[in-house]
């Protein structure tokens, strides 16, 4: 008999803790919002209709013991997952820390980077990658946190990759009034 909860154990990650702390454990390392399900695929659970369930109760025993202990964060839902995020209260702060990160000058794969998402978007990584010809998920990743380029959906085929698009923010920095106001390609021929 006690062969079955220890072989329970290995199928189901640090099963010996409770689940609000290894949600919150997966939300905290995560570099983007995980969906429900993805959380539970990672949790190891087989039943995932009940089990995305007790994500969602998971999540709000979180959110009601940070606000509880003054926490200046919360888990909220964003782009088809959830993301651990700072309250409003604190963005003046938030926005001088992001100010400082966005005075650095954008690097050239960057900027590549940033021009194939702005004319082909909604585009997934992957085609990125193909236009490229280089991986880009660092790049991508630093465009996400400079607010340059948001997570604008999934796509409709196996896997449903992310698609990435331009923001608000974008197009204020490059003094743009909308995507409209891009250069076309005969603009931008030498």
């Amino acid at each position: 008999m006690s062969a079955t909860p220890s072989a329970e154990l290995q199928e189901i990650p640090c099963a010996d803790q409770p689940l609000a702390r290894r949600v919150e454990a997966l939300l905290f390392a995560a570099d983007r919002p995980l969906s429900d399900g993805r959380i539970v695929e990672l949790l190891g659970f087989a039943g995932k209709s009940k089990a995305a369930a007790q994500i969602r109760d998971a999540v709000d025993e979180l959110n009601a013991a940070y606000l509880a202990a003054g926490c200046a964060f919360k888990i909220e839902q964003v782009a088809g997952g959830r993301q651990v995020l700072t309250l409003a209260t604190f963005a003046t702060v938030v926005a001088r820390l992001r100010g400082e990160k966005q005075q650095t000058r954008l690097t050239q794969p960057a900027i590549e980077t940033l021009a194939v998402v702005a004319y082909r978007q909604p585009i997934q990584r992957a085609e990125i990658e193909a236009i490229r010809g280089v991986a880009c998920g660092e790049v991508l990743r630093g465009l996400l946190e400079r607010r340059l380029v948001r997570i604008v959906g999934r796509a409709e085929e196996l896997g449903r990759p992310m698609l990435y698009g331009t923001t608000g923010e974008f197009l204020k920095v490059f003094g743009l009034a909308g995507l409209g106001d891009l250069p076309q390609s005969k603009e931008l021929r030498v």
